[in-house]
């Protein structure tokens, strides 16, 4: 509103630019509430005076209809003001029962565990969501530090409620179960009942115990293992099984193999989300060429570093869910 005061005085009457005096009541509502929008409007309607006057109008329907502009602009404003605001609560409520949702479903990991240094981080591929298909968790149980990292097929609530049933399984699993095989076989057979082979989960566990990890891979990338010498090891299964959720096709059960885990040794855990990170040039995320980034002594800003070089390569937002999970001995 200043500037259009200053070009019509500069300029005169004969442009014509004092109509453009109600953008300011038109513009207010987007960033203030209905009492800023007021005083906007007034503002306009005293500068409408003023430059009616500086202009000598003389023509009092032409001042007329500029100030009924305003008049009604602003209106306008003020009820749009008092829509935002309800919409405004309403996602508010909305957003507040989601976080609780998403607290319950996908709890803080403990920092430590046994020997272990543990910290997460989750990028969802939907907006303003904090939690999607991905999943993890660590459990401190008494043979050892069990976690699991899984992936959901598809996205949505249908997603997020596969999601919560692998979780509440597996938190399950790991304290009852005394051998991690018998957590994957529990864990599979609670993942058949419920899907019914309509969706699945690709999914590693490992159980870190007496200076070695023990993996069982149900179709999920393999994990990055980093010496303490700076070295990488990608373990790997001798035959991949199917995701959980395809039991009925009765293939084979996953077998666990075992690697060491030394103190000074990082094991990351992601999802292919990861891995299937491309950038404009279609070319996928290098993990393994960023295990450097992890040198941080704090896992958790470690981890942070890694997923800003992450979101850097895509240079947008990632297509897919994003969940690591780093694991340090203390």
């Amino acid at each position: 509103m200043g500037a259009v005061a200053l070009a019509d005085m500069a300029t005169g009457p004969s442009l014509g630019f004092l109509p453009l005096v109600a953008v300011g009541p038109a513009f207010a509502p987007l960033v203030g509430g209905w009492r800023r929008t007021a005083c906007v409007g007034v503002i306009a309607l005293l500068l409408c005076f003023a430059l009616g006057w500086y202009d000598g109008m003389t023509a009092p329907r032409r001042g007329l209809m500029i100030v009924g502009s305003v008049i009604g602009v602003t209106l306008a404003g003020l009820v749009a003001v008092f829509l935002r605001r309800e919409r405004e609560a309403e996602l508010d409520s909305v957003r507040s029962i989601a976080e609780a949702a998403q607290r319950v479903l996908l709890k803080p990991v403990p920092k430590l565990a046994g020997r272990l240094r543990a910290a997460v981080s989750y990028t969802s591929a939907v907006a303003e969501a904090r939690i999607g298909g991905d999943l993890y968790e660590v459990v401190a149980a008494p043979q050892g530090v069990r976690v699991i990292v899984g992936d959901v097929q598809g996205k949505g609530l249908e997603a997020v409620e596969t999601a919560a049933l692998v979780l509440g399984a597996f938190r399950e699993a790991a304290l009852d179960e005394a051998d991690l095989v018998e957590v994957g076989g529990r864990l599979a057979r609670s993942v058949d009942r419920q899907l019914d082979g309509e969706r699945f989960v690709t999914a590693i566990l490992a159980e870190v115990s007496a200076h070695q990890v023990t993996f069982l891979n149900f179709g999920h990338p393999a994990p990055m293992l980093v010496r303490d010498d700076g070295t990488l090891d990608m373990p790997e299964p001798d035959s991949y099984a199917l995701p959980l959720g395809l039991g009925a096709h009765g293939t084979a059960d996953p077998q666990p193999y075992r690697t060491a885990f030394l103190p000074g040794d990082q094991l990351l855990l992601y999802t292919d989300g990861i891995i299937e990170a491309r950038d404009r040039g279609g070319h996928f995320y290098p993990l393994a060429e960023r295990a450097h980034l992890l040198k941080d002594h704090d896992p958790e800003t470690a981890l942070e570093t890694l997923r800003q070089d992450l979101l850097q390569h895509v240079s947008g937002p990632l297509q897919d869910d994003a969940a690591m999970l780093l694991l340090r001995y203390r």
